[in-house]
């Protein structure tokens, strides 16, 4: 599948304006797609043709925020797309997804990430290297932390990430993965959440280096837009720390199941649940399962609510207004937990979005999304826009 976040924005609780404003811009991009010839041919070819060929594909996205802790943020996301062989029907699209951007106060974010698929889908290979020196808001550990608990954080991250899996027969993949990371924050309030939360463990951060099994039933008829089938991924990171982490023992282990049903020709509907864990003896607070993406529980800040096992699940109805372009709508539910499930603690989202599909053949779109989701007593409902590449999952 074809993911790439392209940038998240915290939005005030004027829902149904937003979500108005989304078919807005789908009027208008439909509008601009049937009047296009005076844009440049290469800008065409990128976002307009509805190309019914295997050939290669590049798309560019600008990215553009702003933030008080990191000011302007420019850049650009990319994703190249091609087949690794043309001549067999059914060998799945392979990508190579890019992504850079920098701030007027010197952070910057930049990652590389390829997933390649062999002909026949005997193999399947994924890498991903990235780095990260830039703020993010933490609000500790747990299903209810609080806004005002608030704490600005500087981080800086390297990773890097392979996996791969071979065919076994009957649509079951069996591989690996294995990695390093290193993390590092620094607070620039001493009396921040950070310095001050006698729960939160290693909070300077650390470096670890993992490798673990990993398991795959995959039958969708698409990996990029599915229309029937499912798939069920799991893995099992072990992780040991090294340099001054050494003494750091623990593992991550992540189940995911995908399952889609062509209700009509153009209306598919979507289930996907997820459930992390983290083990070990301590509980780095960089590593606990975080609530929050532009693909599960959509409208809550990434981070927002982390804690050692985290468990969701969604629903998705999406309808294909034609060949370019397609609507969606979405509910789901989730929360994180120390040791125990709790249903009442479980927390609420919903929210729609547009498709652009740029490229007809491979199933690549680019797609806005609004997710709304739970409003915390004394503080404004939280909600979200996203803009990426792909299908949520």
């Amino acid at each position: 599948m074809v993911k790439g976040k392209i940038i998240y924005f915290s939005t005030p609780p004027n829902h149904m304006k937003r979500l108005v404003a989304l078919f807005v811009i789908l009027v208008s991009f439909q509008s601009l797609h049937a009047q296009m010839n005076f844009l440049p041919k290469f800008v065409r070819r990128m976002y307009f043709n509805e190309d019914t060929s295997k050939r290669n594909s590049f798309v560019l996205l600008p990215v553009l925020s702003s933030a008080p802790e990191t000011g302007i943020e420019v850049g650009g996301a990319g994703l190249f797309s091609f087949y690794s062989d043309t001549t067999y029907r059914n060998t799945r699209v392979s990508n190579i997804f890019g992504y850079a951007t920098i701030t007027t106060k010197g952070q910057n974010r930049l990652s590389l990430s390829t997933s390649y698929w062999l002909p026949q889908n005997k193999f399947h290979y994924t890498a991903a290297i990235s780095y990260i020196n830039f703020p993010f808001d933490f609000y500790g550990i747990g299903n209810n932390t609080r806004l005002a608990n608030t704490d600005h954080i500087n981080e800086t991250r390297y990773k890097l990430n392979f996996d791969g899996e071979k065919l076994l027969g009957n649509n079951f993949y069996v591989g690996y993965v294995f990695g390093a990371f290193h993390y590092h924050f620094t607070d620039n309030n001493p009396k921040g959440l950070l310095y001050t939360d006698p729960s939160i463990q290693s909070r300077y951060g650390g470096s670890s280096i993992y490798i673990g099994p990993s398991f795959i039933f995959d039958n969708r008829n698409n990996n990029t837009y599915t229309t029937k089938g499912l798939i069920i991924k799991s893995y099992l990171n072990l992780m040991q720390g090294v340099y001054d982490n050494k003494n750091y023992e623990g593992s991550l282990f992540n189940l995911e199941y995908s399952q889609f049903f062509s209700l009509s020709k153009k209306i598919v509907l979507g289930l996907d649940a997820q459930e992390q864990s983290l083990f070990g003896g301590s509980s780095p607070f960089y590593l606990l399962p975080q609530m929050g993406s532009d693909e599960l529980m959509r409208g809550y800040y990434s981070g927002r609510y982390r804690d050692r096992n985290y468990i969701a699940g969604q629903a998705e109805l999406r309808y294909r207004v034609d060949k370019s372009f397609g609507i969606v709508g979405f509910v789901g539910t989730g929360e994180v937990f120390h040791s125990t499930f709790s249903l009442p603690e479980l927390k609420p989202n919903y929210g729609g979005g547009i498709r652009y599909f740029f490229d007809v053949e491979k199933g690549l779109s680019v797609r806005i999304d609004y997710g709304v989701g739970e409003k915390p007593a004394g503080e404004k409902r939280e909600s979200g826009i996203y803009i990426g590449l792909g299908q949520s999952f």
